[in-house]
């Protein structure tokens, strides 16, 4: 998403909003309390269904609403009988929902104070639009005594857009505000722990931290160094107050480590009390990465793989990818021959940049792409493409902003060496050291790469061996979480990355 915290600025600025003074700045992991709020609605908000279930309910009441009044102002009535109107509504708010969902509307833990998630709010109501037009007119079709209204229809997705938004963020408000109050209880002083501390500390999340252990000899110490969390005892006595105190409690240890009897604690947490993460099930569940350093060479073996059994979704997308790359490169026919006119009188040719990537199972291709850079010597070229690269020209800086360079792989998509959405399919020079220095990095090619991927649009440009293992651990979530719903939030937030230039 980028820098949460200048985006979380920008929104403010350009939305004109400001988070309420009673409540006190938490500092990441630390130990400084905020003002506490009171009352049922911040017990109603500290239960994790009651936001999407709020969020919901006000998008029904709010569309209804503004559908029918927009209709009744334009004194237009376009349905022959209530049931019609129930159906285009319950059809228009179907897609509404769906929209939303895909940008994590209705999810908890997406942070909705944001520019980044405001334009990826107005990217999918105006999709859900177009899908409602189409519906709607497809069924007018079929019904001569439906008329439906252009100008109803967009004079209230136009007055929902921002409406929707504004409730979102101001429920967010108060869902940080509530949630700010309790603190994450982590079970586990060890190493693992201590590293959990530090990506803790750095993320976007503002809830404090408490570490309690059942080893006693590490009771006292601090987690992490001077100035970090203090590694508390008694942890029967915080665990009888699970649902009081704690957001959620997470394990920092291995559940070998842990006696019986406490198993049968977490488990019984899990089920009646507040929610119980693994490692594993945080990350994924608040950042949308998973670590390297909590998987092993089992994991692909784990339930819940899409990719591990023959799925409809796997054809489907093959289907997808055909029909849309097939189009596009018609659409977008007339721009091949600009862009390339352009390159060729910049710097001459060729216009297009070839090169061996690494596809699904390790498979060798050729992919295509229109040159950005000045021709050079490969074997004495910097593998990586870094801010301010003196070998990028002018019109290449522009093309790589708006993504436009990358318009050939329409056609390895085509031919089947790539999906529109995967992992980013990597030079196979820099596949064969990855593959020697970080481990796991050939769980990358259980799935076909693709032009925009989860790691493309979550994490900057890489410009170093780190940034290649940063990005993996987008790319194994994508392989993790590999369905629709996650293949439609890539797109949306491709295209945010192109109308704001976010390339690179």
């Amino acid at each position: 998403m980028g820098n949460s915290e200048q985006s979380r600025t920008l929104s403010q600025q350009i939305l004109g909003f400001e988070e309420e003074s009673s409540t006190a700045v938490v500092e990441r992991g630390g130990t400084r309390a905020p003002l506490r709020r009171t009352g049922l609605w911040s017990h109603f908000l500290n239960h994790e269904w009651s936001s999407a279930l709020l969020y919901l309910f006000l998008d029904v009441v709010s569309w209804l609403a503004i559908y029918r009044i927009a209709g009744w102002f334009r004194y237009d009535a376009f349905y022959a009988t209530p049931f019609q109107f129930f159906i285009i509504n319950l059809i228009q708010l179907g897609v509404i929902v769906t929209a939303l969902y895909f940008v994590g509307g209705y999810d908890r833990t997406v942070e909705k104070l944001t520019l980044g998630y405001a334009a990826e709010h107005v990217l999918a109501i105006i999709a859900a639009a177009v899908v409602s037009a189409m519906l709607i007119y497809s069924a007018a079709t079929f019904d001569q005594t439906m008329k439906p209204s252009r100008g109803v229809l967009l004079l209230s997705f136009a007055i929902f857009l921002p409406t929707s938004l504004a409730y979102r963020r101001w429920i967010r408000q108060y869902v940080v505000a509530s949630s700010a109050s309790r603190s994450f209880l982590v079970i586990g002083g060890g190493a693992t722990a201590a590293c959990f501390y530090e990506a803790y500390r750095n993320s976007p999340n503002g809830q404090q931290l408490e570490f309690v252990d059942v080893d006693e000899q590490r009771v006292g110490l601090p987690i992490a160094g001077e100035g970090s969390p203090i590694v508390q005892g008694n942890l029967a006595a915080k665990l009888d107050n699970l649902g009081k105190r704690y957001s959620g409690l997470i394990l920092a240890e291995r559940a070998s480590s842990l006696s019986t009897h406490l198993l049968e604690r977490l488990v019984r947490a899990q089920f009646q009390e507040t929610r119980v993460y693994t490692l594993e099930s945080f990350y994924e569940t608040q950042w949308r990465y998973l670590p390297l350093g909590i998987i092993d060479p089992f994991w692909p073996l784990q339930s819940g793989f899409q990719l591990a059994r023959t799925s409809p979704y796997h054809y489907l997308k093959r289907l997808f990818d055909v029909v849309a790359s097939a189009i596009a490169l018609i659409i977008c026919a007339p721009l091949f021959v600009l862009v390339a006119l352009v390159i060729w009188m910049q710097d001459g040719s060729p216009v297009l940049f070839r090169q061996e990537r690494v596809g699904r199972d390790g498979r060798r291709f050729i992919l295509f792409k229109f040159r950005t850079m000045r021709r050079s010597d490969e074997a004495d070229e910097d593998i990586y493409t870094r801010e301010g690269d003196r070998r990028v020209t002018s019109m290449g800086r522009r093309l790589r902003k708006l993504r436009l360079d990358e318009l050939p792989q329409l056609w390895n998509a085509l031919k089947g060496d790539i999906s529109l959405i995967g992992p980013r399919p990597e030079w196979s020079k820099c596949a064969e050291r990855y593959e020697q220095t970080i481990p796991f990095y050939h769980f990358r090619h259980l799935v076909k790469p693709g032009i925009t991927g989860w790691a493309q649009v979550n994490y900057p440009y890489g410009e170093s061996d780190e940034d290649a293992v940063e990005k993996l651990k987008y790319d194994l979530y994508y392989i993790r979480h590999y369905s629709l719903k996650l293949d439609a939030m890539i797109v949306l937030k491709t295209l945010y990355t192109m109308l704001f230039g976010k390339g690179r």
